[in-house]
């Protein structure tokens, strides 16, 4: 028969991140068919503060993989709102 759709999957660290950073990716309109999407710097800043605030609070306590992941996704992040914040300054 069909996945049970009312259990919600294991929450772990890695899946913590990702939510917050498909958050951040959302608000700063950078989902796939998220043409519609309404951009919110504001809001995206604030998830990707959010995973910094996890990096900063659970350093020396992560494993090599989950460090990466969150370096990598801080990384990507902010790259995007550097890009997002130049695009919007372009067209005030």
């Amino acid at each position: 028969m069909g996945e049970d759709h009312t259990k919600a999957p294991d929450i772990d660290f890695n899946t913590l991140v990702l939510s917050l950073s498909t958050s951040a990716s959302m608000h700063l309109g950078k989902l796939p068919d998220a043409e519609d999407a309404t951009v919110s710097l504001a809001h995206a800043k604030q998830s990707i503060d959010c995973i910094a605030l996890l990096e900063e609070k659970t350093r020396g306590n992560l494993t090599g993989e989950e460090e990466r992941l969150i370096g990598e996704i801080l990384y990507d992040l902010r790259l995007r709102f550097v890009a997002a914040t130049k695009d919007r300054d372009k067209g005030a």
